[in-house]
């Protein structure tokens, strides 16, 4: 083909430009929804259906970018180079400390922005894990500690999960009332979703008991859908009573869109729709074009996968009506042009905000603060902890003393450097200490051995930090993994793997004093450990300060404020089965046996003292007062749960958290309101959540085990 002279090609590209800044929704001064009608009116099916797929291509005959709507921001930016890596969620949710979560995702959504633009200006790439699209966060509530998944949730209980989730979205997407978004997160995933991993293809979450569904599965979607105003939902892979997730009208049409008002967009989880039609998995379509008009005609616009490009196919056959694809694409659209993807640079504010914020200094000593809140004391016997610095006599073991990986969790960025455990302690004292690594894991003929060798080398010692638990490698998202007490992502058991209990009574047969740092994205069953071991600190996937947040906890440098966001069991015989989604026996809502570190559970260096909580006169008030009785500074974390006794009596639930600083002898009173929705439970008659006139049980303390709590009675 002959080539045009240069100036006939300028011409043209600049009557092209000339005419494309004539049309509607090139013009910013427009609303973000006439804009969208307006671009929706000049595409083609072929170029409607590109976009309805993750992996949105460029129309460039109308300006239209390409746009990767994959982005990850689970605790951090990731997948994207360098961030900063704050602890896992799970670790977050330890904090119990909303504005300190808003505070984090602030920072991600600042570091997000900077590098947005950056991919756009100076490596011309807006695509996969290049944009500002984030699905996260993970509101799943982690009903069972064998998920390999539930590291990336708030933890077991709605209302945590609910606070927190609200603060992530907040801090991701800036402030309601700027005309540009300064990013999109994402709630997923929707809904009844948390494992097993290996059949979440396949698997129907079917005779959901109304009251879990709408008590425990639904409350934290529908705040950060109304309170939050988050602007993606993924729905999940798994059916729900009988129908996949993404095709459910039940919860894509009568809850979500039509009882919660939602006017944003859903996207599929990634290859779910395929899910619909493959064999061995849902079954529940015939093919790609039957289930892709099945899913956006139930109102999932966007496709994480390949089966939407049978959309065409599917219009043409009258299966699913081109209309109808209008309005999952309108939804599409408005979002981009409210995070300015189709705007100049120099008028979207956000654009200015500069790559050295990037694992920034201020960002740095925020993932510091993080870690340390994160940080649960599990068990402290005769004050063990804080230990005297100095090196002399001790000794680190363990499989996750000096392993960087471990401490970035799952769905993660890279760090500029990373704080090991071994590290941070010995930065703490100064001087090089002996430490012994030793696996995770090993098969039943070898762990004998494995100990025999260990202990036989054993460097002389009097204090041993134990630095085990699990790791991300074993844990995690449909993996690849099959070894003892792992199976795919997920565990079998949730005690600690035989290798280190083992190695852990060798060491106490041996004299040690020890203390042990477990690091998992789970509850691990300790009980054995417990017995033997003299300090425990639950440290998670502690980010890249971990090692320095654990060293200042163990060395009194911080007093450790970290509240259990999930039950730690006393073993697997208290769990019921993996795949039962009723929340009978789940969770301290519902366990009736004694755990061995309930929900909320955390010790401090200091002591704290509550006061019989009242209820002022003419107002819905409760208030306590909490004293430091104490000889040193601590933070203590006052935590409010409701039980409705009549009529229908509910188990109790948490309603409210308090994270206050008080020194020694220092006393504050605390209050919690009793109205917008502290007392609301599942109203069996009709079939709604709200507050009945009744008689509810109220306690305040330091964790859910109602020894560690003040009570009252309120009547309504």
């Amino acid at each position: 083909m002959k080539k045009l002279p240069l100036f006939i090609f300028v011409l043209f590209t600049c009557s092209v430009f000339n005419l494309l800044a004539q049309l509607p929704y090139t013009n910013p001064a427009l609303s973000h929804e006439a804009r969208a009608q307006d671009l929706l009116g000049r595409l083609t099916l072929e170029e409607k259906v590109a976009l309805m797929q993750d992996q949105s291509p460029a129309v460039p005959r109308l300006g239209v970018p390409e746009f990767g709507w994959w982005n990850e921001a689970l605790h951090g930016v990731a997948r994207s180079g360098y961030a900063t890596v704050f602890p896992q969620a799970i670790g977050m949710a330890a904090t119990f400390d909303e504005d300190a979560v808003f505070r984090t995702f602030t920072a991600v959504s600042d570091e997000a922005r900077a590098k947005a633009t950056h991919s756009k200006q100076v490596e011309g790439r807006r695509g996969k894990y290049k944009n500002l699209t984030f699905w996260t966060p993970n509101i799943n509530i982690f009903r069972d500690p064998r998920w390999g998944r539930g590291q990336e949730t708030y933890g077991e209980d709605p209302y945590l999960t609910t606070r927190l989730g609200v603060a992530v979205v907040k801090g991701l997407q800036g402030p309601d009332d700027s005309h540009y978004a300064k990013a999109m997160a994402c709630a997923k995933h929707y809904a009844v979703h948390s494992g097993p991993e290996w059949n979440r293809h396949s698997f129907d979450a079917k005779n959901i008991r109304p009251e879990d569904l709408w008590e425990t599965y639904l409350p934290a979607f529908k705040a950060l859908v109304q309170e939050a105003n988050v602007k993606q939902i993924m729905c999940a892979y798994n059916r729900y009573e009988g129908d996949p997730c993404c095709a459910s009208n039940s919860l894509l049409v009568d809850i979500l869109r039509e009882g919660w008002n939602y006017r944003h967009v859903v996207v599929s989880d990634c290859g779910a729709i395929n899910d619909f039609y493959n064999r061995g998995r849902h079954e529940t379509h015939p093919d790609s074009a039957t289930a892709s008009g099945a899913a956006v005609r139930a109102g999932t616009d966007l496709e994480c996968g390949r089966s939407y490009r049978s959309l065409v196919g599917a219009v043409n056959k009258g299966l699913i009506a081109e209309s109808e694809l209008d309005v999952s694409l309108k939804r599409l659209l408005k979002a981009r042009f409210e995070l300015g993807d189709f705007d100049p640079d120099s008028i979207v504010p956000w654009t200015r905000i500069p790559m050295s914020v990037v694992n920034c200094e201020a960002h740095q000593q925020l993932a510091l603060e993080m870690a340390k809140k994160s940080l649960v004391l599990l068990k402290n016997d005769k004050n063990t902890l804080p230990l005297p610095k100095k090196a002399g006599g001790i000794l680190v073991m363990g499989p996750n003393a000096d392993n960087e990986s471990m401490q970035w969790g799952n769905y993660n960025g890279t760090p500029y450097h990373t704080i090991t455990i071994l590290q941070g302690l010995e930065a703490a004292l100064g001087a090089s200490l002996p430490c012994v690594r030793t696996p995770h894991v090993v098969t039943e003929d070898k762990v004998q051995f494995t100990v025999d060798s260990l202990m036989k080398d054993l460097p002389a010692c009097d204090k041993v930090l134990f630095v085990g638990g699990i790791s991300p490698a074993l844990e995690g998202e449909q993996m690849r993994v099959s070894l003892p007490g792992f199976r795919g992502g997920d565990r079998t058991t949730i005690e600690l793997p035989a290798v280190q209990r083992a190695l852990v009574k060798a060491l106490a047969e041996a004299g040690k004093q020890i203390v042990f740092i477990n690091c998992s994205g789970s509850a691990v069953g300790l009980s054995e450990e417990a017995k033997i071991c003299d300090a425990i600190l639950q440290a998670w996937y502690p980010g890249e300060k971990g090692g320095q947040a654990v060293a200042e906890v163990l060395f009194g440098d911080y007093n450790p404020s970290g509240r259990l966001p999930v039950t730690f069991y006393a073993g697997d015989h208290q769990l019921p089965d993996f795949e039962d989604y009723s929340m009978e026996g789940r969770t301290y809502r519902f366990l009736e046996e004694k755990p061995l570190y309930p929900f909320g559970h955390g010790l401090s260096y200091t002591s704290f003292a509550y006061s019989k909580p009242k209820i002022k006169k003419g107002t819905k008030t409760l208030s306590v007062t909490v004293t430091n009785t104490g000889k040193r500074s601590g933070e203590e974390v006052i935590q409010l749960y409701v039980q409705r006794t009549a009529p229908q009596a509910r188990g109790k639930a948490l309603r409210g958290f308090r994270r206050i600083n008080l020194g020694p002898g220092e006393s504050k009173e605390v209050s919690f309101s009793l109205s917008g929705g502290t007392l609301d439970f599942y109203d069996s008659n009709q079939a709604i959540v709200t507050t009945l006139p009744g008689t509810y049980l109220l306690e305040v303390g330091g964790s859910s085990d109602p020894a560690a709590c003040v009570r009252t009675s309120y009547t309504l």
